[in-house]
């Protein structure tokens, strides 16, 4: 008997809604945190997809998520674009702010928007692909809870801290990567603790700072950076650049806010959007052709580039019509419904 299950992309589309609705969710709410969903459930990134939903509904069963709050965007300076979630899920605030952003950016070069007082559970290709899509470079932070310990250290003091950027291509799917600069993404430790699968080596240590493949320890523990010292002071600089930086909290002030919830961390994030227009003096053809060289050099050696692989499951499941997903989340999303 199969442990997987499958679901027409529109069924993607009604689960989603239909949970986050039940549980107290706005339409607006609802249709901004599913289209991330919907996105990344498409392209098989199964740690962003339907499986966030759990942290969405623990997030607003929690108390404390804003289901019905109202986004404010302000116009913060000629490259600086505020908005504020007021207590709501991210994806909200970063639809309502994402038009001014783009108009700065494209008027000046390069423009910023800080998202501040969100919670955030999503992946953040998404957010720039929608820069790249309208032409623009885009680059992402946020922090999340203290899970990781810094290089040599014994306890989690730094988030996940992904990293996402997203460089148009003419014609084609953009270049974009996105990753935790922790070993794994949180959601893909989760992952295998259910699946209870062992972790691979170097990933987390245990609450006594020793190394373990064991996900229930790792969650009991702290996960590691990857690249040691490298990935480590690169956590640091996103902590600073999406918490003191916009005025926003850290990972361990995130997790302190929590109390031991099960909810999405609470804090800011931000997202730098970079004209090619400007910067190249109109000359994005030419450069686009010297891009397109580089990238063709990478592949030609037997490399691929980063989402290449999501790409090609997208248009794959976007010919078929379905995406699959393991059947007991499936039962554990039902039940969200009840």
């Amino acid at each position: 008997m199969s442990d997987q299950i499958q679901l027409s992309l529109q069924q993607v589309r009604e689960l989603s809604e239909g949970i986050l609705l039940y549980n107290g969710f706005s339409l607006d709410h609802a249709q901004s945190i599913t289209d991330t969903i919907y996105a990344c459930q498409q392209d098989d990134c199964q740690s962003h997809g339907l499986y966030r939903l759990l942290m969405c509904i623990e997030s607003i069963r929690s108390g404390r998520v804003d289901g019905s709050a109202e986004p404010s965007v302000t116009d913060a300076g000629p490259s600086v674009v505020k908005a504020n979630a007021n207590q709501g899920i991210s994806l909200l605030a970063l639809r309502a702010g994402m038009p001014l952003l783009i108009e700065k950016a494209k008027k000046n070069g390069i423009a910023a928007m800080a998202i501040n007082n969100c919670f955030h559970f999503s992946a953040l290709w998404p957010e720039v692909e929608v820069l790249s899509s309208a032409g623009l470079a885009g680059l992402a932070m946020v922090p999340s809870h203290a899970w990781v310990a810094p290089a040599g250290g014994t306890r989690g003091t730094l988030g996940t801290n992904p990293l996402a950027f997203s460089w148009p291509r003419i014609g084609k799917h953009p270049f974009t990567f996105d990753f935790a600069t922790s070993q794994f993404a949180r959601g893909e430790i989760e992952l295998y603790r259910r699946a209870g699968k062992p972790l691979p080596e170097g990933v987390a240590i245990d609450k006594q700072g020793n190394p373990t493949t064991d996900a229930e320890a790792a969650m009991q523990g702290a996960m590691l950076t990857f690249g040691g010292y490298k990935g480590s002071a690169l956590s640091i600089m996103i902590e600073l650049l999406a918490g003191p930086l916009i005025d926003d909290l850290t990972s361990k002030e995130s997790m302190e806010f929590a109390q031991g919830k099960p909810e999405a961390p609470y804090h800011g994030e931000i997202i730098i959007a970079f004209d090619p227009h400007m910067f190249s003096a109109g000359q994005v053809g030419k450069n686009n052709e010297r891009a397109e060289r580089m990238f063709a050099d990478i592949i030609e050696q037997g490399a691929r580039l980063p989402s290449q692989r999501r790409y090609q499951a997208r248009e794959r499941n976007k010919a078929s019509g379905y995406v699959s997903m393991p059947k007991n989340l499936y039962e554990d999303l039902l039940a969200l419904k009840k």
